[in-house]
């Protein structure tokens, strides 16, 4: 069985009491945490010491997934703990230079088809479409898995990658009136096509932006996908 938690489910920005991008998986006894945006360890905390972590993960070096890096720096040196971190290579990234210079993070580079093995969890890692280098993820236990986005536009390979996920996690910024070909996220509608085509058994909209209205978004997504449901703050879903 797997447990998603979703820790923070805004960007760029958090909504007033909000955070952004944050999720911890638990499988098998062991806790795996995608993205730690702004807002996201103080959530973390109060489901486990993230010095508990198996690894944490990073779908890219954007500050809205990355920006609460800075203060576990100050935690794991507190408790005398390294943490392994995986993520995409960005030498423009100050956050990445920061947490290379740290000494608490043990950081480890990855990149589409990589194949991580935490047995019995694997974790695979996706292209995605975004202006920084960015990943997508999909964690696989038993006969349980899901799939994590990241940010990402349109990519063909997308739907292949994500095919069969038990539930996938994906941005779904845009309303359809917003989105364009050069944006950094999909639209819900074009989140939900996704889910549709690769068959996933469920879809989670998450990035959402504060300032855009998100029955809109629903309302679009469901236009496509029937099993579809924004991402709230504090939710937990079992596989």
């Amino acid at each position: 069985m797997m447990r998603l938690h979703l820790l923070g489910v805004n960007g760029p920005f958090p909504a007033s009491g909000g955070a952004t991008s944050g999720y911890l998986v638990e499988a098998e006894g062991q806790l795996f945490q995608f993205d730690l945006g702004a807002g996201v360890l103080s959530r973390l905390t109060s489901v486990c010491p993230p010095e508990d972590l198996s690894a944490l993960f990073l779908s890219h070096w954007h500050f809205d997934h990355t920006s609460d890096l800075l203060p576990l720096i100050y935690r794991l040196q507190a408790c005398g703990r390294t943490l392994p971190v995986y993520a995409p290579a960005d030498p423009a990234s100050a956050i990445r230079r920061l947490a290379e210079e740290a000494g608490c993070f043990s950081l480890q580079t990855i990149a589409p088809g990589d194949q991580l093995s935490f047995n019995p969890v694997k974790i695979l890692v996706g292209d995605a479409r975004h202006p920084v280098p960015a990943v997508g993820f999909r964690v696989e236990c038993g006969s349980h898995s899901l799939g994590y986005t990241g940010d990402t536009n349109t990519l063909p390979s997308l739907a292949a990658f994500y095919r069969g996920v038990d539930l996938l996690l994906a941005d779904g910024l845009f309303p359809a009136e917003s989105w364009a070909e050069n944006k950094p996220h999909l639209s819900a509608a074009l989140a939900a096509s996704l889910a549709d085509e690769a068959q996933a058994g469920q879809l989670v909209l998450t990035h959402l932006n504060p300032l855009i209205p998100p029955a809109a978004l629903l309302r679009e997504a469901r236009e496509r996908f029937s099993a579809v449901r924004l991402a709230e703050a504090g939710m937990v879903i079992s596989l």
